[in-house]
């Protein structure tokens, strides 16, 4: 991957919570999410166990990012399962799959 960052959604488990992000640095910040969900479970994800990587958009400009990330967390819930289903079909976990 040639972008610097990234926004995403990580799910739990059982697909019924979405968190929506940004990072520069997609891989720690799964690795984040992950550690907050068996240890401090401060974070909105690490307490609705959100480690699940299921969608992500790739950019080269920050604000760019941070525009799209405020956009989708305005989405209702209908659309932004249309989002991720168009992207990832059978909502696979993507965890190992972005570098």
């Amino acid at each position: 991957m040639l972008s610097n960052y990234f926004v995403y959604i990580m799910t739990n488990e059982y697909r019924t919570t979405l968190y929506i992000g940004m990072t520069n640095n997609i891989q720690r910040r799964i690795a984040q999410h992950y550690f907050d969900s068996q240890n401090a479970r401060k974070s909105f994800a690490g307490k609705y166990n959100c480690i699940y990587l299921v969608y992500y958009e790739c950019f080269d400009a920050p604000k760019d990012a941070i525009a799209r990330e405020k956009e989708l967390k305005k989405w209702r819930r209908e659309k932004k399962n249309r989002l991720i289903s168009t992207f990832n079909p059978k909502w696979e976990t993507l965890n190992n799959q972005v570098i």
